[in-house]
């Protein structure tokens, strides 16, 4: 089941993507109007509006809004310390904040404090609902779906300021969509970065540093996660390193069974 969030001139809702079955838009995508959220928490589960949209004729917006965006990345090269994690390795959890999350076809703002801009396609798991102090055998029960997403870098900033917060967290540093996936699974799903077309990442979810349960286990002991947080889940490994971007670049980020999402570099305020 595909959920996006969507704009329909000046009302957002959520959706279910599918294809129209009959009708003037039979074999089109189309857009099933939600009554509500998927994040209510209410017993009546998902219900539909009957309003139907052409899936070119609404804006895709960030299909989730959360409180927090947990990423995570193996740990740099002689970090110090021995490798006592939690996740059998030396290993870096970032935060972005809410702020820095966009959607799809939003505009990628090249901050003017930054000379060197990076990005990553990564897979995002959207968490459905509130979790503290799990095991990772507990962890698929409260994952919701996954998205595409790119982590978005000031690379130059992050080696000035010896930490992430600024270097990661400028508006639009975190894109996801087009729409969560709620039935994809995260293991050995191809996962391709582009930038103009050409292919800069290659790899598999498989090949990420550290499975998906492990990573929300270790976020949900650190921190209490809520309905519609995201965890971003790492560049596989040996799927080459980020890339470098400019003004007026269009990177996309295509993960099997799930999607597209593409941005492009613009300048910011």
């Amino acid at each position: 089941m595909r959920i996006t969030r969507f704009a329909a001139g000046d009302e957002v809702s959520y959706g279910l993507v599918g294809t129209a079955r009959a009708g003037p838009a039979a074999g089109g995508e189309v857009i099933a109007e939600l009554a509500g959220h998927p994040f209510g928490g209410g017993g009546g589960g998902i219900q539909l509006t009957g309003t139907t949209y052409l899936l070119d004729e609404v804006r895709l917006l960030a299909p989730v809004l959360p409180s927090k965006v947990v990423g995570f990345a193996p740990g740099h090269p002689g970090a110090g310390g021995p490798a006592d994690d939690g996740l059998a390795g030396r290993s870096v959890m970032y935060l972005k904040p809410s702020t820095a999350v966009c959607g799809p076809s939003d505009a990628i703002w090249y901050p003017a404090l930054t000379q060197r801009l990076e990005a990553s396609g990564e897979l995002a798991v959207v968490i459905g609902r509130l979790c503290r102090q799990l095991t990772p055998e507990q962890a698929a029960a409260v994952i919701f779906g996954y998205a595409c997403a790119l982590d978005v870098t000031a690379a130059d900033l992050s080696e000035l300021d010896g930490q992430w917060a600024r270097a990661k967290g400028f508006d639009t540093f975190c894109p996801l969509g087009p729409w969560i996936e709620t039935e994809a699974g995260a293991d050995g799903l191809a996962l391709t970065t582009s930038v103009n077309g050409e292919t800069q990442q290659r790899g598999t979810t498989g090949q990420l540093f550290r499975g998906v349960p492990d990573l929300i286990a270790y976020a949900s002991n650190v921190m209490t996660l809520l309905p519609g947080d995201v965890l971003l889940t790492g560049v596989p490994v040996g799927s080459g390193p980020p890339s470098a971007v400019e003004l007026g670049d269009e990177i996309s980020v295509t993960i099997e069974g799930i999607g597209t999402l593409t941005n492009k570099v613009d300048k910011g305020d």
